[in-house]
């Protein structure tokens, strides 16, 4: 009897410290959960009505770049899309259904605005698109421009080639049904692209 008389009010206050600490560790937990989907939902919000910058998007991380592109994807009508998130995913970092049904692969980049797609990452992905993800259509989305052979082999396999600017005009509202037919045009004159090097070149 001593000795639980002894004991007691540290089994006591063990049993408070530790049901406080879950208290504690859930009020986190929830807030972060909230909070996490009330950005979510802002971020969803301001891609349906076009909002978001291009300084925004620059902004992102590659996954969050991704989830970016797949929401743009779902504002357009696009169903069943989904998100890789993930290496090893051979091109496909989104994919879906077009309002039509036809199946639809994404691959992404985001690169710094001064930095230009090379021609070797749409090699692979005209190596994946067609053949390994059976594509109907193919898109490659990137927050630069891209090179001259890059772009030139995106129109020669039909490959939607998605380069700052048509990323622009998709941000604020232009479906990406729309940009479709537009494959090889708008990344500019001469003029355009020296002043595009003046701006983010380094």
């Amino acid at each position: 009897m001593t000795f639980w008389s002894d004991v007691w009010p540290y089994v006591v206050g063990a049993a408070v410290l530790g049901g406080a600490g879950g208290v504690a560790w859930w009020l986190h937990r929830t807030d972060r959960l909230v909070r996490g989907r009330d950005r979510r939902w802002r971020e969803q919000d301001a891609i349906r009505v076009g909002r978001l910058s291009l300084a925004e998007v620059d902004a992102m991380s590659w996954q969050e770049f991704e989830r970016y592109v797949a929401e743009l994807c779902r504002r357009d009508g696009c169903t069943d899309v989904e998100v890789s998130g993930r290496s090893g995913d051979l091109g496909a970092d989104v994919i879906g259904r077009l309002p039509d049904g036809r199946r639809l692969v994404v691959q992404c980049k985001h690169y710094a605005p001064h930095r230009y797609v090379p021609s070797g990452d749409m090699q692979k992905f005209v190596g994946t698109a067609w053949l390994h993800h059976e594509a109907d259509v193919a898109v490659f989305a990137a927050t630069c421009p891209f090179s001259r052979d890059a772009l030139a082999l995106a129109v020669r396999h039909g490959i939607l080639a998605v380069h700052r600017d048509l990323l622009g005009q998709w941000n604020t509202g232009t479906s990406l049904q729309e940009l479709l037919p537009l494959n090889g045009t708008g990344q500019g004159d001469r003029a355009h692209r020296r002043r595009w090097k003046d701006t983010y070149g380094n």
